[in-house]
């Protein structure tokens, strides 16, 4: 009986193989093609990214050197990267460089991109923001400038300083000088602001009538 028992389960199992066999070598050999093409692929990510690194690294050491027209292939390549910390990075400094040049139309479509990138870190979209509307300034309307500036003139937010200047000159512009003045006061009086911006803040706020607190206000002597 044990031997029938056993030459039957050796049948069931000769079935089986030929049954499910094939399929069953198949899906292992998937899974090992899918796994040595996912090390692979991590590996080379990895040596991408590494490149991509030292290329970027590159192009600043050149534009801080002066040397812009030998940085810009490499922005130019960065620009498109898939990752988004050094597509950002590459394109807003392809877009300081088009706008130093006077190149309006191309520095906003650097800095527009940069800003509607949602992979791209909060704070390279908010200056690429900054950057977009300072040169789109005399072409937009006032309220357009005040609604995309709002959210980040605010006190305790990093771009408080550019941001609540673009604010304010756009609520002059909009025949608005009480808003105006107070958001100059508002810049003047905050210690976080860049003493620049902070010194004209204090004196717009004074032609419009707005009294400054002296002791809050930048010393500009060195």
């Amino acid at each position: 009986m044990r031997e029938v028992d056993e030459e039957l389960r050796r049948d069931e199992l000769a079935n089986l193989w030929k049954r499910w066999g094939r399929a069953l070598l198949a899906a292992i050999a998937v899974g090992l093609i899918a796994l040595a093409a996912f090390l692979w692929w991590r590996d080379y990510q990895g040596k991408q990214a590494g490149e991509e690194g030292q290329k970027l690294s590159a192009a600043i050491d050149q534009l801080s050197r002066g040397s812009i027209d030998p940085a810009l292939p490499a922005l130019r390549e960065l620009g498109t990267s898939s990752r988004a910390g050094y597509r950002a990075a590459a394109r807003l400094a392809s877009g300081a460089i088009a706008a130093q040049r006077g190149d309006a139309k191309t520095a906003v479509a650097d800095f527009a991109a940069v800003a509607k990138d949602d992979s791209a870190g909060q704070p390279f979209r908010d200056l690429a923001l900054i950057r977009q509307t300072t040169i789109e300034f005399d072409t937009l309307p006032p309220d357009q400038v005040i609604a995309r500036m709002q959210p980040l003139a605010q006190k305790g937010s990093p771009w408080f300083g550019s941001a609540g200047e673009l604010v304010a000159v756009a609520q002059l512009k909009a025949g608005k000088p009480s808003d105006a003045g107070a958001t100059f006061a508002a810049l003047a009086a905050d210690a976080n602001v860049p003493p620049s911006i902070r010194s004209r803040a204090a004196q717009m706020a004074s032609v419009l009538g707005v009294d400054i607190n002296p002791a809050a206000q930048p010393s500009l002597t060195r």
